[in-house]
């Protein structure tokens, strides 16, 4: 799981009642451990720690946990519930890495293919030789290795984004010349850093498929899977199920929340791989337990198991994920994960690499999205979960608190034995 490096103290500056959820159509037993999770849930919302907050844990084939706890909008007063709207943002990529495996499974391309062969803007790529961050002076020559998909699937492109590497945030091109993608920080495949490889991912999908993202996951994911709540275009009649976002405005550690109001939707007509989808809890948690059942659910196959072990498998050699120090302290605080260094990535996940006493087991999948919202599928123990926040900026350590309680209670959920609902 990612945690913060550094300690802060966060005010929500409102104090927010803790709710129950409304309940799924098979509801999880109400058992000791649940009732402990649900007080600890609520206890972060009442102080103040996170303004709301939906969570939802599930085995291969039933519901462990759901909860919902704090206000969906402050101002407004409407409560949390099941069925709150979140902008999940780069949870999205795990989405559009299921596609390109679907593509993939037709014998569309091979994860070493040459990216340039079916998106031209990738070719010819450059590599930061030395950059002055003081003058925005830079020096860059031909890349000698090329990006493939594979690279582009985990984050080994050399590709960043401006919250991940001070260079990209602060690259500006010289007169006349015209970078469709890159610099890139690095030699494809000899590094790995956070960043823009499954947006790419994303338009190969589309010039694939001959379709665009929105239509595609609804046809071959969505549909199929009964995630009738996880859009691009969130429909109007459900905009008011959106949760608000909240933000530290300047991006200091003990900075308090303020919350963002809802602004109308203007109908998006192009989509990112990267990021951007709406999506609920419980819909999150069908998309996962789909991965959790190899590839299928409810009768519904969207992936083969051969692929899903894929995906699972570590794609990047002896690369390490290493912690990422941000380059916008108002978009992201320091982040680290489970292993520094030493954790790896498959094919649209985080790959831990060592179990957490009293949390995952090694070999688990997870990633997040940028307004502290996160997930993880155990296959060990067959074990998944999500926890959806909204607030700014990722990271932060409040969040990333109910994020370890959360997992932690389900564990605990986990293991004792299901409760007769006779």
């Amino acid at each position: 799981m990612l945690r913060r490096v550094l300690s802060i103290v966060a005010a929500a500056g409102v104090l927010l009642i803790g709710i129950r959820a409304t309940p799924l159509a098979q509801a999880p037993p109400r058992t000791t451990a649940s009732a402990s999770l649900d007080e600890k849930l609520s206890a972060a919302v009442t102080r103040g720690d996170v303004p709301g907050v939906v969570a939802v844990a599930a085995t291969r084939d039933r519901i462990l946990y759901q909860g919902a706890f704090g206000k969906a909008d402050v101002a407004g007063g409407r409560p949390m519930s099941a069925d709150a709207l979140f902008r999940i943002a780069s949870m999205t990529k795990a989405v559009t890495s299921v596609a390109a495996m679907q593509l993939f499974e037709q014998g569309r391309f091979t994860l070493d293919d040459p990216a340039e062969r079916y998106l031209p803007e990738l070719a010819h790529m450059k590599v930061f030789e030395s950059f002055d961050q003081a003058a925005g002076a830079y020096k860059v020559h031909p890349a000698a290795n090329t990006i493939t998909i594979r690279h582009l699937f985990t984050h080994t492109s050399g590709l960043g984004y401006g919250f991940t590497s001070p260079i990209v945030r602060d690259f500006k091109p010289r007169e006349g010349e015209i970078y469709p993608a890159g610099p890139l920080l690095f030699e494809p495949g000899t590094q790995w850093i956070y960043g823009t490889g499954v947006d790419w991912l994303g338009r190969l999908v589309e010039k694939l498929s001959g379709k665009n993202l929105e239509e595609y996951f609804r046809e071959r994911i969505f549909m199929p899977l009964k995630m009738s709540d996880t859009f691009y275009n969130v429909p109007e009649a459900k905009q008011a199920r959106l949760v608000t976002v909240h933000r530290r405005p300047d991006g200091r550690a003990d900075a308090p929340l303020v919350e963002q109001p809802n602004q109308p939707q203007r109908p998006s007509t192009s989509f990112n791989g990267g990021g951007g989808l709406s999506s609920t809890a419980n819909d999150y948690m069908r998309f996962e337990r789909m991965i959790l059942n190899g590839g299928s659910l409810d009768g519904a196959r969207i992936l083969s198991s051969d692929s899903v072990a894929l995906m699972g498998k570590n794609q990047i050699g002896d690369v390490g994920v290493a912690a990422l120090k941000t380059a916008q302290p108002d978009r992201s605080m320091d982040f680290t994960f489970v292993d520094d260094g030493k954790d790896k990535w498959g094919l649209g996940f985080l790959r831990t690499t060592r179990q957490v006493p009293g949390k995952r087991s090694a070999g688990s999948l997870s990633w997040g999205g940028i307004n502290n919202t996160y997930f993880w599928i155990d296959p060990t123990r067959g074990v998944a979960g999500v926890i959806l926040m909204q607030f700014l900026p990722f990271a932060d350590t409040k969040a990333l608190a109910v994020y370890d309680t959360f997992e932690r209670g389900v564990y605990q959920l986990a293991e004792a034995p299901p409760k007769s609902n006779r």
